[in-house]
């Protein structure tokens, strides 16, 4: 009975939490009156708003639940891919989201299109919508074994009750419901790791003193994890939150672009105290908790053995709500960013080749001057996007148990293949649509393939995918061949690129986005 009550107290703080989140669809449905307001919160949050919602977005599952995990395995080197996240967050928020506000797009394939003037550019989209799909149902899988560890359910009855709340609060309320959410995802994550996890976890290690005595040195090493792994750390996550939809959709929702600047800065400040965070809750729990069976349980295991084992009743309960607000938030902020893809850039196109209406899902955009639109029937066709985009998620994360290959090939194909064309655009004036085009044509197929010639060297598929060389490869022929093909073919047409400057300007222009075939 003594372990039967704090299970039920903790399933019951997890229970009010999900039943909150269907509130906040609600809450957002009223603040939603057309498309600019359901896909960027009507581009109006504040610095508190914004910075809590950005750092919701980027602490998932891998830097809350993970972060503890590698904090366990590794000792303070642990801390290095969440620092990562946040330094990807930092450079993004100095250097780029300034730019970025002030296009007023929806994409990322809309900036292209803007900047180059070469509707080719859209090839993007099709990679970010699998990258946005896959970190999705990767986010669902995740927070479901939280519900088959408190409620005992099968893992499908967890990823469709958990699923179906997360597409409920997303598809009635939109962005507003998810930013709501975000505030108190960011708050019980805030709470859970600073102010409750890591006092208790230290307090039951005996403090600092004692883990210097009773861990090896290597603990406190912050290379034990390996060079290797901190380089590709920061090749990967750093580079590719500078690039991802459902990063720059948050930066889309800024007020300004000072917003955009200084609440993306604080948030990656966030994000690097939180990872040196989860990491020593990781070491003192090694002290603590030694008997943890890693090697069968896997390391994400050591988050619910704290939370379980370490904090009082009602209080573990706040530390797993916490986790499930992490991946939640993550979850939802890749759902929207999918629909917001699929609708906006891969269905036009596809809707012209069937000979098709494309239901106006280039409407936001497509006029350089009149991004946002008004009609309540593309608000409903929001919400059908996110609504189906949202059951297909369910339905993966049901029938692939391992989505973590799907989501490393995304995710490298995102770097490897769109970083260049991307950060080329906004850096070098004399970067063409062409050699875009091909950068990122070259770039895919270059880490695709040194996927699969590492696989076939050594005779399994996984080494291949979770190579370090594929997106070293990637981004090298992509750079070599966006400068070269750049330099070999004409400048940009001189109206898209007055067009380009006016928009950076904040200024509307009226230039039809992509009029170049």
């Amino acid at each position: 009975m003594g372990h039967s009550v704090p299970a039920i107290a903790n399933s019951a703080i997890v229970i009010a939490y999900l039943v909150a989140m269907l509130a906040f669809g609600w809450w957002g449905k009223s603040r939603t009156k057309d498309s600019a307001d359901y896909l960027v919160a009507g581009r109006r949050l504040g610095p508190l708003l914004y910075t809590g919602t950005m750092a919701a977005v980027i602490l998932g599952g891998a830097s809350t639940v993970g972060g503890v995990g590698l904090g366990y395995k590794f000792g303070i080197s642990g801390a290095w891919l969440v620092i990562a996240i946040g330094t990807g967050v930092f450079v993004l928020s100095v250097f780029f989201a300034g730019t970025i506000q002030r296009l007023r797009v929806y994409t990322v394939a809309q900036m292209l299109t803007l900047r180059y003037g070469n509707r080719a550019t859209q090839f993007s989209s099709v990679i970010m919508l699998a990258y946005t799909l896959m970190l999705c149902a990767t986010s669902t899988g995740a927070y479901a074994t939280i519900f088959v560890v408190l409620f005992g359910w099968d893992r499908w009855v967890a990823i469709v009750i958990g699923g179906i709340i997360v597409v409920v609060y997303s598809t009635v309320g939109g962005m507003w419901s998810i930013t709501l959410a975000d505030q108190v995802q960011f708050v019980i994550k805030t709470v859970g790791v600073f102010l409750l996890m890591l006092p208790f976890s230290m307090h039951s290690a005996g403090g600092l003193g004692a883990m210097r005595e009773r861990l090896d040195a290597s603990f406190f090493s912050w290379t034990s994890i390996g060079t290797q792994t901190i380089i590709t750390y920061f090749v990967v996550y750093t580079l590719g939150i500078l690039i991802g939809q459902d990063i720059w959709q948050r930066v889309f929702t800024a007020r300004t672009p000072q917003v955009a600047r200084w609440g993306g800065i604080s948030a990656g400040v966030y994000c690097v105290l939180y990872g040196i965070a989860g990491a020593m809750i990781g070491m003192a729990a090694r002290v603590a908790l030694p008997e943890i069976d890693v090697a069968r349980l896997g390391k994400d295991a050591v988050y619910a053995e704290v939370a379980t084992n370490l904090l009082p009743m009602i209080l573990g309960g706040i530390v797993l709500a916490a986790a499930v607000a992490a991946m939640m938030s993550t979850s939802s902020g890749a759902l929207i960013a999918a629909a917001t893809v699929a609708r906006t850039d891969v269905w036009p196109p596809i809707a012209r080749w069937l000979g098709r209406r494309s239901d106006g899902a280039a409407t936001p955009g497509v006029a350089a001057g009149t991004v946002d639109t008004t009609a309540e029937d593309d608000v409903a066709q929001d919400r059908y996007w996110v609504l189906a985009l949202g059951l297909c998620v369910v339905g993966i994360a049901i029938v692939v148990t391992d989505v973590v290959a799907a989501l490393t090939i995304s995710y490298d194909i995102l770097v490897g293949g769109l970083l260049v064309a991307i950060l080329g655009g906004m850096l070098w004036k004399r970067g063409t649509g062409v050699g875009a085009t091909w950068a990122m044509a070259t770039g895919s197929i270059a880490t695709l393939g040194t996927m699969a010639v590492i696989a076939v060297q050594r005779r399994d598929f996984m080494e291949g995918v979770l190579a370090n060389e594929p997106i070293y490869y990637g981004l090298g022929v992509s750079l070599v061949v966006y400068v070269v093909v750049s330099l070999l073919t004409p400048p940009t047409d001189p109206a898209v690129a007055a067009a380009w400057r006016a928009r950076l300007q904040g200024e509307p222009d009226g230039t039809p986005v992509g009029t170049e075939a």
